[in-house]
């Protein structure tokens, strides 16, 4: 069994919050958009990371993670990249993923919106929202969860804090 801590959208912050998760965490998995300094502060909790890069991200993260991660955790076939659109309405860069390596779960980031569900091919899909302070998004988010023996399992929405000095009648 693995525990896995999942987030996106980092945008070069790395919240407080996210340290004691990342501490009970066997695998770290950032589904794009690290910005700087993100990558070096995960290598400090010696896990595992499994990433993809995303839009805003330069050349030193596009150097180490690829734009389509395909790999296996506990028997689960995972798929991730930066930008898959949503069930039933994927984007290119996920199509592909889809048809050639048909993963049991798809991971993606990029709209800072929290969202876990199945497709109407009983896919999961899973996506953090935003860990970081850039964006709409007023709370910023993550997912831990387990997997092992093929499933995935206590899936859990991490609430990391409001982003940034929002007020409580702010709309969007």
């Amino acid at each position: 069994m693995k525990k896995i801590l999942l987030f996106s959208d980092t945008h070069g912050w790395f919240d407080e919050a996210l340290d004691s998760h990342c501490r009970w965490a066997d695998e770290i998995w950032h589904a794009g958009d690290w910005g700087t300094s993100v990558y070096e502060r995960l290598q400090m909790y010696a896990r595992p990371i499994q990433g993809v890069y995303g839009n805003i991200d330069g050349t030193q993260i596009r150097s180490l993670f690829p734009l389509i991660n395909h790999f296996t955790c506990e028997g689960v076939n995972v798929g991730m990249t930066h930008i898959a659109g949503t069930p039933g309405r994927y984007k290119p860069d996920a199509r592909q993923l889809l048809r050639e390596q048909k993963p049991d779960v798809l991971i993606c980031g990029h709209s800072h919106i929290l969202r876990v569900e199945r497709d109407s091919s009983g896919m999961l899909f899973m996506n953090p929202g935003a860990a970081g302070k850039e964006g709409f998004h007023r709370i910023m988010t993550a997912l831990r969860f387990k997997v092992d023996q093929g499933r995935i399992f206590d899936v859990e929405a991490v609430e990391l804090g409001k982003r940034g000095k929002i007020p409580d009648n702010f709309s969007v």
